[in-house]
């Protein structure tokens, strides 16, 4: 089985390369442009005879020839998104167009990553794949979740037209090691803040909501979909809610009571809720993430000591639950 895993030296896509190479049958072919990603990420496949890396960015036609293409390429957080729009708009149609044509035309198996941000701004919780979604199609987050919603038409157009097997995964919040610590996104944010006990940044009054999910938990739920005969959108995420403002305050009690928060403007078309509902993907898919909030943040917290090289603190402090 030859896969290829587009922005496979991004964040998820170098932990779902990990999940992949377990096989020992497997060949994973990894392409990115290194916008977001790191070559560091997967530096530890480099020499390994079954793995292939290639700089290429998906808005050119790639002739190649595999058996699954997992389409990963797109910057994921909105300050990198938001640097140049229109090359992430480009991405989601261009880039889904050419890997959904690339796997046509091997007769491969097709997995988008989309996102949680087709529902926008949520009017209703959890939100479910039937659930449309109350996106701004002309705000500065549209060059990411209306080139997400592009995606998925393009992706279910090529099933009904041509026949394609296709799978598709709306991602959640997932956090985990190896995420840029300049993404902006807020565990990383708060983690990295509190390391370096500089005060924690909290957007509006922190009362917008997330549900994060472990990447190891996501990464399951990918390999659990690619290989089930779902044929509609699943939602990928871990269904517990928590507040922004608890959040930091939870990573405060662990690290340093000592810490302050920091309150500035909400972004625009900030969502106010997020919480998946995973039903589909019990019922499809038998999947639900395992790794609590608690213990993932542990991880992180570990992982972002030996890339920043903080030492630990001893003792550390308690888990607030």
């Amino acid at each position: 089985m030859r896969h290829l895993v587009t922005g496979g030296s991004g964040f998820i896509g170098s932990h779902l390369i990990d999940g992949l190479m377990a096989d020992r049958a497997a060949q994973v072919i990894c392409i990115d442009n290194f916008q977001t990603g790191s070559k560091a990420n997967v530096a530890h496949w480099l020499e390994h005879p079954r793995f292939e890396l290639i700089r290429h960015d998906v808005i050119e036609p790639l002739r190649i020839e595999v058996d699954r293409v997992w389409h990963l390429a797109c910057p994921a957080s909105p300050i990198h998104y938001q640097v140049n729009p229109i090359s992430t708009i480009k991405t989601n149609m261009l880039g889904t167009l050419n890997m959904l044509g690339l796997a046509k035309r091997c007769g491969a198996r097709f997995l988008l990553a989309s996102t949680s941000e087709v529902y926008g701004d949520p009017l209703v919780s959890p939100q479910s794949e039937t659930y449309l979604g109350n996106v701004n199609c002309t705000g500065p987050r549209a060059c990411y979740d209306e080139g997400k919603r592009i995606a998925e038409a393009l992706t279910f157009d090529y099933h009904r037209v041509h026949g394609l097997e296709v799978r598709v995964a709306r991602i959640f919040n997932t956090y985990g090691p190896r995420m840029a610590i300049n993404d902006g996104r807020v565990v990383t944010s708060f983690i990295h803040q509190a390391l370096r006990s500089e005060p924690l940044t909290v957007y509006g009054d922190g009362s917008q909501t997330r549900s994060f999910c472990y990447v190891d938990d996501l990464v399951a739920g990918l390999l659990a979909l690619m290989d089930s005969g779902c044929l509609q959108p699943v939602n990928l995420g871990n269904p517990v809610e928590i507040s922004v403002a608890e959040l930091a305050q939870r990573i405060i009690a662990r690290l340093n009571p000592h810490l302050t928060v920091s309150h500035h403007p909400l972004p625009v078309d900030d969502p106010r809720q997020r919480r998946p509902d995973i039903s589909r993907a019990e019922h499809e898919l038998g999947w639900m993430p395992k790794v609590p909030l608690e213990e993932g943040v542990a991880r992180m917290v570990a992982a972002l000591r030996v890339q920043e090289a903080i030492p630990s603190a001893e003792p550390e402090m308690a888990v607030v639950t």
